[in-house]
């Protein structure tokens, strides 16, 4: 996903050389960004439905969701991607339940998240309204197991969810913080789940660390470790992070 000027997103095949540009798939996602965008209306995060359906994209400054029905091959079935309007304000992060039917959207304006059904056409339904979690500016959202995990810019702090056989989404604790926030924990930027589910790791761009959890029954998160001397956020800094 390239976020200056209109936006758009290009697709790649995977080769035995490497990753060769997907011929046909270049998608312009419509925006009226400067060259490099403002981070507050650049788009969010692009993502691929489970079942590789549609193709979403968040944008931040819009408030919508746009998605793209995708063809067998890899291509966008559309020219011009489906424009829904999101349920919250500032749409960020996109996440699935175990089931794939489900998809849930960070919203960074009030620190919400919404869930909605994809239907084939790209249009969106919404299952659920705006969940508040009473923090400040939800950003990224990852799935553990039947939990999910939000990272919340504004104050620094991870709130949990849960969700139920019927798809109701709700807070794991009525504070809305999985684990204590630290004072050497500051500006969590990006989550990342390990592929067993077991445990959580937390960028702190801010502090230039990364703070491992294990996930408990019950949706705590208790801290195992903490990665430190990384380097803190700014234009060399670090932001993103990946868990295996």
């Amino acid at each position: 996903m390239n976020a200056g000027g209109e936006g758009s997103v290009q697709g790649f095949r995977i080769t035995g050389k490497g990753l060769e540009p997907l011929k046909g798939s270049y998608r312009s996602l419509g925006l009226s960004n400067e060259d490099i965008p403002r981070f507050d209306t650049s788009p969010g995060e692009v993502e691929f439905a489970p079942d590789g359906r549609s193709l979403l994209v968040t944008t931040k400054g819009n408030n919508t969701v746009e998605v793209f029905p995708m063809k067998r091959n890899g291509l966008p079935a559309v020219t011009e991607p489906v424009v829904n309007k999101s349920a919250g304000g500032v749409p960020f992060a996109i996440s699935f339940d175990r089931t794939g039917k489900r998809m849930l959207v960070a919203e960074a304006e009030k620190s919400t998240v919404s869930t909605y059904a994809v239907r084939r056409d790209g249009k969106l339904k919404v299952l659920q309204q705006p969940l508040a979690n009473g923090q400040e500016t939800l950003c990224w959202l990852e799935r553990a197991g039947s939990f999910f995990y939000g990272g919340n810019t504004g104050n620094s702090t991870v709130t949990g969810y849960r969700m139920d056989k019927r798809g109701k989404l709700a807070l794991t604790n009525d504070v809305g913080i999985a684990t204590p926030p630290s004072a050497d924990s500051q500006g969590v930027i990006d989550l990342a789940v390990t592929e067993d589910e077991k445990f959580v790791y937390v960028q702190n761009a801010v502090s230039g660390t990364v703070d491992g959890f294990r996930v408990e029954s019950n949706g705590a998160l208790t801290k195992v470790t903490t990665a430190e001397g990384l380097p803190a956020f700014g234009e060399s800094g670090m932001e993103g992070i990946a868990a295996v």
